[in-house]
């Protein structure tokens, strides 16, 4: 079972519909398009990069790993941010993917 963030179920907690909703979104965007599971991740891990989020990071970078991506894909994907999103922004987005991709299985 999937260990989601405080937040995340405090908030599935007081809108379950709500985030039932969001989660069938995600799914339906997801199979809307030719893009496998493995690119789709790499691009949701660039947004949230974009955006800062570091959770988002985190999840993104734990879920391309799993649906495919190696770490050398991952670390790729974000050094490709570079000149899109700025060096302090990508430089904090490898941080946050070496705390997952940097972890020993």
């Amino acid at each position: 079972m999937a260990k989601y963030p405080k937040n995340y179920m405090a908030l599935q907690k007081k809108f379950p519909e709500l985030l039932t909703a969001q989660e069938k979104a995600g799914k339906l965007a997801k199979k809307a398009g030719p893009l496998d599971e493995k690119t789709c991740q790499l691009i949701q891990l660039a947004a949230c990069a974009a955006l800062r989020s570091e959770g988002g990071v985190h999840s993104h970078a734990r879920r391309a790993v799993k649906a495919g991506a190696s770490k050398a894909e991952v670390y790729h994907a974000v050094a490709l941010l570079i000149n899109t999103i700025g060096f302090p922004t990508t430089a904090a987005t490898f941080s946050w993917v070496n705390d997952i991709a940097g972890k020993k299985e």
